[in-house]
Parts: C-alpha cells; structure tokens; sequence
C-alpha cells in the first residue's frame, strides 16, 4: 500500500484476514485502502475492525478520519475525543480534530487542540501547517507565517545554497523558486518588488510552465524558468519559496503589498483573442476549479445549471472562462478555441467588465491584472486567504467582491445574491 500497489495491498490484507478473521489491524488497513473507491465498504471494515478491538486509538482516529471527509462530523469528533482519552500523547489525533473544529468555525477549541499537538510533538510539521491556516484565517499573520513554513515538507526545493530568512539583500543574488498551487503563485509573486526594494540584484524566478508567458510581463525578474527547462547549474546567495516571503518580509495586513495591477496582458494574445464589441457589458464566469484539488467537491459549483439565476441579468454577455466545458447553457458564450496557459486567459480577462468565479486561480489572476472579480466562496474548508467575515480582499483592495456560503453550505442563496447585486451593479454602469 505505501509503495501504491493497491491491487497487491488489497490481496495481502484479505488473505490475511482469511488466515486469521479476528486481525483487527488487518481490517483498519484494507478500510484505509478502499475508502476513496468503496467508502461503503471501508466502513464497514473500520466497523469490523472495532467490534474486535473497540479500543483501539489508531482505528478510532482513522474512522474520525474518513468520516470528516464524508461531512459526518458529529460522529467523527466523539471518535476523535475516544482516540484522545485512549491515547491522550496522539499529536497526530489533537493536529486532525485541530482541523475538523476549523472546518467547523470553533476556532478557539481548534487552536487549543493544535497547540497541544504541537506540546507533544514540536516536530509534527503537519500541525504547525494545519494550524497556520487558521491563524492566517484569522489574520494573525505573525505567528501564521511562521507555522506555514512547516508546508516545507512537501515543498522544499533541497537547493544547495541558503534558505533566506530575512538577511541582507543588498547586491545578492536569489532564486524564488514555485509553489504547488497556480494560484499561489499568481498571488505572491508579488513580493518580486519587494525584493528588489531590498536591494537584491539578479533575481531568477522559476514557475510552472503554464505560468511563464505571464509572468514574462513581471517587473523586476532578471531571468525566468519554466520547472520543466533546464535550469543552469550555478550558485545563489539565497533561494526563497514565494509562500515563505510574507514571513521575513514582516507582511501584516496593513502592510500587505497590494499595488495592483502586478501582472499584465500581452498585446498579441490580446489580439489573438479579441472579443467582439456588441455593445453589452462582458462578464467572464468560472464555477469549477482544478479537479485535483483536495477541497475541490466544496468549492466548485458542479451543476452549471445554478448558474442561472445570474445569466438572466440583462444587458450582459456571458463568456465562458471554464476550461474543457463543452456543455451549452442560455446565452452563454463559449471561446472559440481552448486557452493553453494563463497569458490566454489574461488576455480574454483584459477584455472584460468582470470575472465572477468560485475560489480558484482565475480569482488571482484577475485581482492581479486589476480586473474586478466577485468571488464566491464556499463554507467548508474556506482558503485561509480570503479570511473571516469579510466582503473584501487585502490582497486584491478595490477589485475583489467575496459571497459566502452561510452554514447550509448551499450555492443557491450565494448565486442568487451575486445575482441580485449584479443587477445593481449594471443599474449603477448602464
């Protein structure tokens, strides 16, 4: 199973089971195995797995586990809470009920169960990035920042040069190398400019290649890398993860660096792309994101049919911005060739009055090209960017619009609230 040959892993632990029908643990590990593919029977082995063993800790907290990813979280907590007593020096067990009190908006309880998680274990790195989330959520960015750092253990690059943490910049070299998320990127590449304000002299950036052609309109990169290009071998005084910037450049919600826009259309793709000028005003519209993404069935709207509480707003045409849609809905207009990277899209977004999407890298993107875009939001798993309560972004000041979902956790009302103030918003810009 560690290895991902599930197909063996699966054959191992029945015949184990077979050779033994009371092994618990036997059980627990073939209900790990299924729980994406068959959540049905999972349980019921986790279940199984218990009735021999009703003690066990370990079991108890990967049931708690499963039953958050199912929305279950009643159960799941009084699990968690069972694990705790049985085996209350778990940092693991504190860090995971940590994150469903998050997700369930009692956040003092959750930074309670973080920070004991972080007593028993101070090299759980996990936790410190579990709690990171919700101290950035909260905008206690001194303390975030530094807990986010730990989300190094999925992302340091390993480069042979020193990590910056603040030191000197003045005539020294940097690599800023890429974050796993298109949107962190396009969020925190930012911090180029701070950079160079503070005195760095050859600052070479590396991106995904989706993001290249962009950010080849972003002032102060000395030299630009695609991941997937050779990179020359050479030495830097320091290299520096975007997300880590905000750490040691002492970024505080006064003093977020928000001059926008930050990022630019390329005149030729605008060309490439030029939408017709039939007189309405064009709205941009995205309601899924990257399927891969570990909240994406929360924050993305999968039945397009909701939307159209908002297509029904007159003097508007609607254009597509979600890649591979290939359905038809009203007076939807669908681009006639598939972007291939984000300059593309920068280049359609240029062209238009305003981007409504739900939380995914177009968001970022438009806020960066100065673009206005209302975004809206979903109540579970909420991105810690987009903060508690607000109707706003820091990062994105006077371009960005956030609607909630309330604790329904239903699109509807959000839908039909964008609709409503979409419906002033071309009262006020006939």
């Amino acid at each position: 199973m560690q290895a991902g040959d599930n197909t063996q892993a699966e054959a191992c632990f029945r015949r184990a089971i077979k050779a033994d029908p009371e092994f618990a643990e036997a059980y627990t590990n073939l209900a790990m195995l299924l729980e994406s593919k068959q959540p049905k029977k999972a349980e019921q082995y986790y279940l199984k797995s218990l009735a021999i063993y009703p003690d066990s800790p370990e079991t108890l907290s990967n049931l708690a586990d499963f039953l958050t990813t199912r929305k279950r979280f009643a159960e799941a907590e009084a699990l968690y809470i069972k694990s705790i007593v049985l085996n209350p020096k778990s940092s693991i067990t504190h860090s995971n009920l940590g994150v469903l009190l998050t997700c369930l908006r009692r956040e003092y309880e959750a930074e309670t169960y973080f920070r004991r998680a972080l007593e028993l274990n101070p090299d759980n790195t996990k936790a410190a990035f579990n709690f990171s989330y919700l101290l950035l959520f909260q905008g206690r960015f001194e303390e975030g920042w530094e807990r986010l750092d730990a989300r190094d253990f999925n992302t340091d690059a390993n480069l042979p040069f020193a990590k910056w943490r603040g030191e000197d910049l003045h005539g020294k070299s940097l690599l800023m190398w890429y974050e796993l998320g298109f949107g962190d990127e396009i969020q925190f590449c930012r911090y180029v400019a701070l950079l160079k304000a503070r005195g760095v002299t050859d600052l070479t950036l590396v991106c995904r290649p989706e993001l290249k052609t962009l950010f080849q309109t972003l002032q102060g990169v000395d030299t630009l890398y695609a991941a997937n290009e050779h990179i020359p071998h050479r030495h830097y005084d320091f290299w520096a993860m975007p997300l880590s910037l905000p750490r040691f450049c002492q970024t505080r919600l006064d003093t977020i660096p928000a001059q926008l826009p930050y990022l630019h259309a390329d005149p030729r793709s605008i060309q490439q792309w030029k939408l017709s000028d039939d007189g309405l005003k064009k709205v941009g519209l995205v309601w899924q994101g990257n399927p891969r993404h570990e909240n994406e069935d929360q924050r993305s709207i999968h039945d397009v049919r909701l939307l159209q509480p908002l297509l029904e707003v007159k003097g508007i045409r609607f254009i597509s911005l979600q890649k591979g849609f290939k359905g038809a809905l009203g007076k939807m207009t669908k681009l006639p060739a598939e972007m291939h990277d984000f300059a593309d899209t920068a280049a359609i977004i240029s062209q238009l009055d305003l981007v409504i999407c739900v939380d995914t890298a177009v968001a970022h993107l438009a806020g960066a090209l100065g673009k206005p875009c209302w975004v809206l939001l979903p109540y579970f798993k909420i991105d810690w960017r987009w903060m508690n309560e607000r109707d706003d972004s820091p990062w994105y000041p006077n371009v960005m619009r956030l609607f909630r979902q309330s604790s329904d956790q239903r699109w509807e009302p959000v839908i039909q609230s964008a609709a409503m103030a979409l419906q002033r918003w071309m009262d006020d810009n006939p």
